[in-house]
């Protein structure tokens, strides 16, 4: 549970999605999600795999475009925008992958730097070295600056995949299954450090996971995903205490199969 309480203001929404439809061919993967999320808040959409949870995030940045439906990310709707004005609002939206997606030809301090260089024209060495040390403190990992992604376990290029995003200072992350195939003592590591983000940013997030542990330790809200549609929304102990026998099967699935 979060040793601290996260300042989520209520009246501010940074993600609203209504009606969303996406299939592939006859895979119907969204069928009418509805998502609001507020400026500070931490979101968990939890689903098996498989279930639409990544292909929601990647419609609220472009990588994917919707059938039907409405997505508006920080005031603007995603699928009108133009090229330029889409590249402007993916700075404001950090997207952290499962894997880390780190450049292996590249040290952990250049591949940080890499989109400071890329998205801010004119900036200078020294600036860019300071904020490398910095989001490189923020995640623990001061003492990676010159090693190769190959030298890193699992755990630490995650890590590193959220400091590269941070580094922007976006206004939104998106995870995507920040806990997959990581050890339990590394998953917890993840996510305190998806709350340390949230506390000392005060970032606006969406957490796409199958791992209860995760959704449990990290979600203000937990949205859970099955077969395209949300069937239930709430605080973690709000959503697992009902006597629903689809969020039971859910339960069931990720702590006994």
């Amino acid at each position: 549970m979060k040793n601290f309480t996260p300042n989520i203001d209520w009246q501010e929404k940074m993600i609203d999605v209504k009606d969303l439809y996406k299939s592939f061919g006859t895979n119907h993967v969204l069928r009418g999600i509805d998502l609001q999320v507020y400026k500070g808040e931490n979101v968990v959409v939890l689903g098996r795999s498989g279930t639409g949870k990544s292909v929601l995030i990647k419609i609220m940045v472009a990588l994917l475009y919707p059938d039907a439906g409405q997505v508006n990310v920080l005031g603007q709707e995603v699928p009108t925008l133009g090229i330029r004005e889409l590249r402007e609002l993916r700075l404001k939206v950090g997207f952290c992958f499962q894997n880390g997606a780190l450049y292996d030809s590249m040290t952990v301090g250049e591949n940080l730097a890499f989109p400071l260089k890329r998205n801010t024209p004119g900036i200078t060495r020294g600036k860019v070295k300071q904020m490398v040390e910095t989001v490189l403190d923020a995640v623990g990992l001061s003492q990676t600056l010159n090693q190769m992604p190959a030298e890193l376990s699992g755990g630490q290029r995650k890590r590193i995949g959220i400091a590269r995003t941070l580094i922007l200072r976006p206004d939104i992350m998106l995870y995507d299954e920040p806990t997959a195939g990581l050890d339990p003592i590394t998953c917890t590591e993840i996510n305190n450090l998806i709350n340390e983000v949230q506390q000392r940013y005060n970032t606006t997030s969406i957490i796409i996971t199958h791992d209860l542990t995760c959704a449990k330790a990290v979600g203000d809200t937990i949205v859970v995903m099955k077969e395209g549609k949300f069937i239930k929304r709430g605080p973690f102990d709000e959503v697992f205490q009902a006597d629903d026998e689809l969020i039971r099967e859910f339960y069931d699935y990720n702590f006994i199969q």
